[in-house]
């Protein structure tokens, strides 16, 4: 039996596809890239936004068209992760096109959920949302060799006013860091290189089985590990970075100066309306220290326009907030109403033109000091990490700088001899407003 998977949305979805993967392959199946050949189809579904939701039915649908005579061989098409697990039996009921739901909390069962659909039972699968997976689990990542994601925790407690993530993925559990350390050797012992750690809210790790937040903990016991080159943590919140965390990062050779901070916005009525527990003031103070004591720290952070009451003078906050800290890369979002959430309820909800002028005008702001920035890199030797190649042969990859999959580029002029995977020193002659380019020093 043949099983291909389409996997959607975020990271964190991205770790249950590979364990899952890992799971079919120890049960016998033969996983295959190309659609057409598979007998079961799984396609793991973002639920987010309702973008998100609505790229995830297209490409059921999409799907669905290889259990035609002709065109494929499907005989159970999955429908699993997120949107599973929000929906579930209406789901199944509104896309005929399906056989089965498996939802975030129930990828152990991904054996059942096929077998069952293979008998001819239409079935969901979504009750359970406090499983996450352990080093034990077999796993087949999917990421290129020398970088793999390592999920410390799953859920979230914070309850964001805009967020449906806690009722899909449930309260926040943590695994232990004597288990994360041991899938971690593994993927080193593998050839992996760069290690990034994923969470829902990587700094609130370990407050539910320690008693206290142990990121600092956790990251001090992996840097032991010999190998690992590079050790990234994405999505901090700011409420538990600690000063103990500000220290490990600056001191660790092997932490890369780069934190990843979600603020959302810089008002605190909307931050407050939010269900967001930081004050502007308290998120300054924190920029501040981070840039003080890690020399050299890369700030990356996410925010939202058109929030629910969102004024005119609001969004200039915001705006001024930007201009005024300088980030090094920004992920800019309208604000999306999804159901059974607190901001979904409230009043003031902005119209969408609106939104989209606020969006754009931020984003033409950020732009700005992006081009700024990376021009301010001309002349700098960084360390990269060649990822590819583009179509007429040039390397391009990232430096510390750069976060896998959502940062900027650096391409490699005259370099034909770097091969990915390959870590190269490179003078940066040109910065634009997204990508850099620079020369191999050899």
């Amino acid at each position: 039996m043949k099983a291909g998977f389409i996997s959607l949305g975020c990271s964190k979805n991205l770790v249950d596809t590979e364990v899952m993967l890992g799971i079919l392959r120890q049960n016998g199946y033969e996983l295959v890239n190309e659609a057409a050949e598979a007998d079961v189809l799984i396609v793991n579904t973002c639920a987010f936004i309702e973008s998100a939701k609505e790229e995830s039915i297209t490409t059921v649908l999409t799907m669905a068209e290889y259990k035609e005579p002709g065109k494929g061989r499907c005989k159970s098409l999955i429908i699993a992760g997120c949107l599973g697990q929000r929906y579930g039996q209406e789901l199944l009921d509104d896309l005929p096109e399906a056989d089965g739901i498996i939802g975030t909390g129930s990828w152990h069962r991904i054996m059942e959920a096929i077998e069952e659909t293979l008998a001819g039972n239409r079935v969901v699968i979504n009750r359970e949302n406090e499983i996450i997976y352990d080093a034990s689990v077999p796993r087949i990542p999917t990421t290129p060799s020398y970088t793999a994601y390592v999920k410390i925790a799953e859920g979230c407690n914070n309850r964001c006013a805009f967020c449906a993530i806690p009722l899909i993925r449930g309260r926040y559990r943590s695994r232990s860091v004597e288990d994360i350390r041991q899938e971690v050797e593994v993927l080193v012992a593998k050839g992996v290189r760069e290690i990034v750690l994923i969470a829902q809210d990587t700094t609130n790790y370990g407050h539910d089985i320690y008693g206290e937040p142990s990121l600092a903990r956790l990251l001090k016991e992996l840097c032991r590990i010999e190998g690992i080159k590079w050790l990234r943590t994405l999505y901090s919140y700011p409420k538990f970075f600690t000063d103990e965390l500000i220290e490990v990062i600056a001191s660790e050779e092997k932490l890369v100066k780069y934190v990843d901070i979600p603020l959302q916005h810089a008002n605190d009525e909307i931050l407050r309306a939010m269900h967001r527990p930081d004050t502007k003031a308290e998120v300054t103070a924190l920029l501040q220290k981070l840039r003080e004591r890690i020399p050299g720290v890369v700030i990356r952070s996410t925010f939202i326009v058109g929030f629910p009451g969102e004024t005119d003078a609001q969004y200039q906050e915001l705006k001024e907030f930007l201009q005024q800290q300088r980030f090094d890369h920004v992920g800019i979002f309208t604000y999306s109403r999804e159901e059974d959430t607190a901001a979904a309820e409230m009043e003031g909800q902005v119209p969408e033109e609106v939104m989209q002028d606020r969006y754009h005008d931020l984003k033409a702001t950020q732009s700005l000091i992006s081009q700024q920035l990376n021009e301010a890199l001309e002349g700098q030797v960084l360390e990269v990490l060649v990822e590819g190649r583009t179509e007429d042969g040039m390397p391009y990859g990232r430096s510390y700088r750069q976060a896998d999959d959502v940062d900027d580029s650096i391409y490699i002029e005259d370099d034909r001899t770097s091969q990915v995977g390959d870590m190269v020193k490179v003078r940066i002659l040109q910065g634009f407003t997204e990508d850099l380019v620079g020369e191999l020093v050899r």
